[in-house]
């Protein structure tokens, strides 16, 4: 059976929006530092191909600290863009994080696995984040 648009659409009006603009900032700064992390692990071996998940990690990692770096919300440093662009830009990420290992050159490696389920992951996170500029807004001006 395929879905259709207004069954996605119903899918997605029934997934509670439980991570606030604050929390999705953390869950940012964790993910970058993920990233980061398993780039120096990468970077300790030998094998070319975990090299190059060791760049395709610290090139994500950048990407997700220079987004939440730019975006207007409670740990935006030089806000850029709406929370709500984040969260877009959050989305096409998701949507395309599995594709990374296979533009760098280390598919079916565990390193790709990890990309693999970054996919899930964040895919999930934008689904439950609560994308609202206003919400974004309050939270900072409360910090």
């Amino acid at each position: 059976m395929y879905l259709t648009r207004s069954r996605l659409d119903m899918l997605e009006s029934k997934v509670p929006k439980v991570i606030s603009p604050t929390a999705h900032g953390i869950i940012d700064f964790a993910h970058a530092a993920f990233f980061f992390t398993m780039g120096v692990l990468c970077r300790r071996s030998h094998k070319r191909a975990a090299k190059r998940a060791a760049s395709a990690a610290f090139a994500t990692s950048g990407f997700i600290l220079a987004q939440s770096l730019l975006t207007d919300y409670r740990f935006g440093v030089m806000p850029l863009f709406p929370f709500e662009t984040h969260g877009k830009m959050d989305a096409t990420f998701a949507s395309s994080s599995w594709l990374i290992p296979r533009i760098f050159g280390f598919r079916g490696t565990q390193a790709a696995k990890i990309f693999e389920m970054n996919s899930l992951a964040e895919a999930s996170v934008v689904e439950m984040t609560d994308w609202s500029n206003e919400r974004a807004h309050k939270e900072q001006s409360a910090a």
